[in-house]
């Protein structure tokens, strides 16, 4: 869920292994690498207790935030929306960080090159990586995380293009979180020594701030955009570490300054 933008929760994510033709539900739940063994359990430490005062009425109190009255006033333990949905956000932003400082270090211990591709839709994001599986797939065991909200069509076309892919499809979602690069490299389990291409769903707002354990984010700019996109978008152009234009050929027709 994406405090940001309002989009939804990622209940009705889902991913399709396209070598398998698996496909599971992704419930925004931590989940480990391959070979990881998780033993965690939860509490629940919630109770609550009643006061029994000599005017004969009764409280009953709860753990966590709430009110109560006494002797005519009243305390109110509450916080203003806006607060609270700044804590939610910085709650998740904070687990999706410690996600991918994991998948961070999962891939640095296997030296596993992780590209994270974003852009607007339609730039040339699925065209540049089938290109780039063509021509490198003799010399680089090539693996890819296909990230769009609805339809496994990008995913087919990487595996047409000669490269293993998982499809994972965000529902309501308008990025890729770490938890869920997590889940498909379950699937995927790249070797050692090979790349992992993650195409991130086509935004360019949300994807900035979720980082996904990724060496570099590589942003695709199309000239029929035009040249101002990084003054629309510049937290997305700050995060990135690579910016790729594309459709070049169309610059005859399109103004767009390439100095």
């Amino acid at each position: 869920m994406c405090a940001t933008c309002g989009c939804g929760s990622n209940t009705n994510a889902r991913m399709l292994n396209l070598q398998t033709g698996l496909v599971r539900p992704l419930g925004g739940q931590t989940s480990e690498h391959p070979g990881h063994h998780r033993d965690d359990h939860e509490h629940d430490h919630g109770h609550s207790h009643s006061h029994h005062h000599g005017d004969g009425h009764v409280h009953d109190h709860e753990h966590g935030h709430h009110h109560h009255d006494h002797d005519g006033h009243e305390h109110q333990h509450g916080h203003g929306r806006g607060t609270t949905v700044v804590e939610l956000e910085a709650r998740l932003l904070a687990k999706n960080d410690t996600l991918a400082m994991r998948n961070r270090g999962w891939f640095e211990g296997r030296e596993i090159l992780a590209l994270n591709i974003v852009s607007s839709p339609g730039a040339g994001k699925t065209t540049l990586l089938e290109r780039t599986i063509q021509d490198l797939k003799d010399e680089i065991p090539i693996f890819v995380i296909e990230g769009d909200q609805a339809t496994a069509n990008d995913g087919e076309r990487i595996r047409a293009a000669g490269a293993a892919a998982v499809q994972v499809n965000t529902g309501t979602g308008c990025h890729l979180e770490a938890d869920m690069v997590a889940q498909a490299l379950q699937e995927l389990r790249p070797p050692s020594g090979a790349m992992v291409l993650i195409e991130n769903v086509g935004n360019l707002v949300c994807p900035a701030l979720f980082d996904l354990g990724e060496d570099a984010k590589v942003i695709v700019l199309s000239v029929t955009e035009g040249q101002d996109k990084p003054l629309k978008y510049p937290n997305m152009f700050q995060a990135a570490n690579l910016m790729i234009i594309s459709k070049t050929d169309l610059l005859p027709y399109v103004d767009f300054d390439m100095d």
